[in-house]
């Protein structure tokens, strides 16, 4: 029986819903309004742009209609996953312009840009002019000040082969061939239908800072970065870049294998194995020619080269597939890793999540690492250390001298850090740059960042060979990134080659093994992130293949390399 002086009282249902700001703010209306009006309210004017939310450990979109009670933490433009969900909502806007201007072009988002953008290109006609570049422009203005919903719906297969077959967009009707459900999304703009494999802002009124700029082939639309998203960065020179690119899109089309769809058709077709085997020629031959041209200026005052790169770009194989043509070539190097000079664990700081930032130079023994480098070239004999990852400590390696006619090769994420260089004349040095600078995208308009790719492999990585978890992997990769972004990524063109690391067929390979570790993650905001890379390669067919050689660059993640103890003798007599 009910006590008369109980707090409980018979009410009318109520018929609005509540979100709970982290703030401590509470906003109501009635059920069913779309989440940014909710946060029109709660931050009006403010520059930096809250574009989705996370809602009970989920990322939901802006448009999504609030059923209940909720509590919701914005997710602003300066925040990772607010920038990619701003580019693809832009992406999306340049598309349906370019469309409606030009309905027979079909764009093509390529690469992205060092200073923040995509390069662009346009097939079934002439590149675009820079008067068609200016009226493409005037239409995303256009759309903008008009403020046009993106809507998100719901469609059979068939309708989404149908949408994309009578606009001859074959890698989406290529990529539909292995969907494995009945009807997927697909996102709606002035009529226009297409398919992204992430959300959406809510409407082309959130869309006001980008930039169309006309480049040889293309041209580039440009956006801020997350860290100032409302100004954009200076142009940057990236020559040696786009050339890296344009000689991976050649190797895709000797492979023919130019988006996932086709990746999935090799597969099913029973050619992987082919494709395999020249992806890996191609390497090869490409590590051939940089010795070559090392060799061409060896001599007693070229004895150095520095291999740098980001995390998980395969520098460490690289650098010993290099040693080892060198010897073909009647050059005996000696491969020394920059991951051995890593202070003991215990004197180095901690980043997110209180993980060990490995990839800050401040994680390096600088002083020691440059004793024993002028130790070596003087013909000293030196005790190398090598880095237990496990403990945490380093322990004596190897003792060795090098000779007079050997050259060293360095390698390591800050080998061409001026800090680290600064006591070395310049023009001894030679600078390689390693990174997987994939363009096997899912499709015309859906890019597979190189970064994903990298931490992928990185994920992968950790596992097999550090025993870390794939959440210990994603708490630390904001720092990783940070720290490619002020210590790697602004001396790239600083090198004298660079060598792209991607291989096309090494997604199929790597999902298998990272899908489980994915599924693992339980940490609300890192399951997010998680989730986000299930998805796109949830359109990826698995595979795995024994074939792989033991000193494929791929090796490296998945284990089972042949070079993973390779070490040369430094006297050549006994080679």
């Amino acid at each position: 029986m009910q006590s008369e002086h109980s707090p409980i009282r018979q009410t009318e249902a109520r018929n609005s819903v509540q979100v709970c700001l982290p703030d401590g703010r509470a906003f109501e209306a009635k059920r069913d309004t779309p989440l940014y009006e909710f946060f029109n309210t709660a931050f009006p004017n403010r520059q930096d742009l809250p574009v989705a939310a996370i809602v009970g450990e989920k990322l939901r979109e802006l448009a999504w209609p609030v059923p209940r009670d909720v509590e919701a933490s914005p997710v602003f433009l300066s925040d990772s996953d607010g920038m990619r969900i701003y580019c693809r909502s832009l992406s999306f806007l340049l598309i349906v312009a370019a469309y409606e201007l030009f309905p027979g072009a079909r764009l093509f988002i390529d690469y992205s840009v060092p200073y923040g953008g995509y390069f662009c290109e346009v097939k079934g006609r002439e590149p675009f002019t820079t008067e068609e570049l200016s009226r493409i422009k005037e239409q995303m203005r256009r759309l903008v000040q008009e403020d046009k919903p993106i809507e998100r719906q719901y469609h059979t297969i068939d309708e989404a082969r149908k949408v994309f077959a009578s606009r001859g967009e074959e890698s989406k009707v290529r990529l539909l061939k292995d969907f494995g459900e009945d009807h997927l999304h697909l996102y709606s703009l002035n009529g226009f239908l297409d398919y992204f494999y992430g959300y959406m802002v809510p409407s082309t009124g959130y869309l006001h800072t980008f930039a169309l700029e006309p480049f040889p082939g293309g041209f580039i639309l440009r956006f801020p970065r997350h860290e100032n998203p409302t100004k954009f960065l200076p142009p940057q020179r990236f020559t040696a870049l786009r050339e890296v690119f344009n000689e991976y899109g050649e190797w895709l089309d000797v492979l023919g294998v130019r988006d996932a769809g086709s990746l999935n058709e090799v597969i099913r077709s029973g050619r992987i194995e082919q494709v395999i085997l020249v992806s890996e020629a191609l390497h090869e031959k490409r590590i051939a020619e940089i010795a070559f041209i090392i060799a061409k200026r060896h001599d007693e005052d070229h004895r150095l080269v520095f291999i740098a790169g980001p995390s998980s770009s395969g520098k460490t194989t690289f650098s010993k597939r290099l040693a080892v043509q060198l010897l073909a070539g009647g050059i005996h190097p000696y491969p020394l890793a920059m991951d051995d000079y890593f202070l003991p664990r215990a004197r180095l700081r901690k980043g997110n999540g209180g993980t060990i930032d490995f990839d800050s130079i401040t994680a390096l023994d600088i002083p020691f690492f440059e004793k024993q480098l002028h130790a070596l070239l003087s013909g000293e004999k030196v005790t190398l250390p090598h880095y237990n990852f496990k403990s945490g400590k380093r322990e004596k390696g190897p003792t060795v001298r090098l000779k007079r006619d050997q050259i060293l090769i360095v390698e390591g994420i800050h080998g061409l850090n001026p800090h680290l260089l600064e006591n070395l004349p310049e023009e001894e040095v030679f600078r390689i740059f390693v990174s997987a600078l994939t363009q096997l995208n899912l499709d015309s308009h859906n890019r597979v960042p190189t970064t994903d790719t990298r931490l992928i492999r990185r994920i992968v990585r950790d596992a097999v060979n550090r025993g870390y978890s794939a959440t210990a992997t994603l708490a630390m990769w904001e720092d990783v990134r940070q720290g490619e972004k002020q210590n790697i990524f602004p001396y790239q063109e600083q090198a004298d080659v660079m060598f792209n690391s991607a291989l096309v067929y090494e997604l199929a390979e790597l999902k298998p093994l990272v899908e489980p570790l994915l599924l693992q993650v339980r940490d609300p905001k890192l399951r997010i992130e998680a989730e986000r890379l299930l998805a796109f390669l949830a359109w990826l067919v698995p595979y795995s293949s024994k074939h792989i050689p033991g000193n494929s660059i791929l090796r490296e993640f998945i284990g089972g390399s042949t070079l993973r103890k390779f070490r040369l003798d430094l006297a050549p007599s006994r080679i």
